[in-house]
């Protein structure tokens, strides 16, 4: 039912992005190839140091636009939220920096991941930041949330209604799930085209897991930001 860990998030838990950083140098220079991505299916991310490198790398800024992707989710001080896939903390740092009153939950299948994420919020004093080991069928999110995001993964999950309709028990009372994903059509950086997923066809997966698109404009230059509430059962 799931593949291993190589490219964040197959089947139900996280991917890694090694499809958007294939090498320091060509990070944005050249398209990764499907070749690329499927050699990298049986890799293990053990050298979690090593991956910050490319991770956090500022140059990443440039175009995955934190900044308003956090303004775009309306994050308050006392928050909770989940990032599915969350690596060495890319996004959940800066989240824990918003929601400085709330708590931040980032979820990894792998422990050296989630070791090194853990580490870093001491290091840098985000007490309101835990990085904890999911499976590939559960994130094991440990308290409802306000907020669930999955970033640059959900073209990769395997079962989707299945899925999604199980993490509808993560959410608080008017919580949200936040889908951030790569466009189709030929971009500097990405996984291939026939690899990706549109908007309308996300919506429509969703909706039918049991999720209300709640529209909305956010302008990211290769990505496309959805929001959605799920259904009160």
């Amino acid at each position: 039912m799931f593949l291993k860990r190589g490219c964040f998030f197959l089947g139900g838990i996280f991917l890694f992005e090694l499809f958007l950083f294939p090498g320091k140098p060509s990070v944005y220079g050249q398209t990764t190839t499907k070749s690329m991505h499927n050699n990298s299916r049986n890799h293990r991310f053990q050298n979690a140091e090593q991956w910050a490198e490319r991770f956090e790398d500022p140059a990443r800024d440039e175009w995955q636009k934190p900044e308003i992707v956090i303004a775009a989710m309306g994050i308050r001080q006392n928050s909770r939220l989940a990032d599915i896939g969350s690596a060495t903390g890319y996004f959940p740092v800066r989240f824990a920096r918003v929601a400085s009153a709330g708590h931040v939950y980032g979820v990894d299948v792998e422990p050296d991941m989630v070791r090194y994420l853990n580490e870093r919020a001491t290091d840098e004093s985000l007490t309101n930041l835990t990085s904890i080991l999911g499976a590939y069928n559960d994130p094991k999110i440990p308290e409802p949330v306000d907020f669930i995001f999955i970033c640059n993964t959900y073209h990769h999950i395997q079962q989707r209604q299945k899925y999604f309709e199980n993490l509808k028990r993560y959410f608080l009372p008017g919580g949200q799930l936040i889908i951030v994903d790569f466009k189709k059509g030929p971009l500097p950086i990405g996984p291939p085209d026939t690899m990706k997923l549109s908007p309308e066809q996300i919506i429509m997966e969703l909706t039918e897991a049991g999720y209300v698109f709640i529209p909305g404009n956010v302008p990211l230059p290769y990505q496309f930001f959805l929001r959605f509430s799920p259904v009160a059962e």
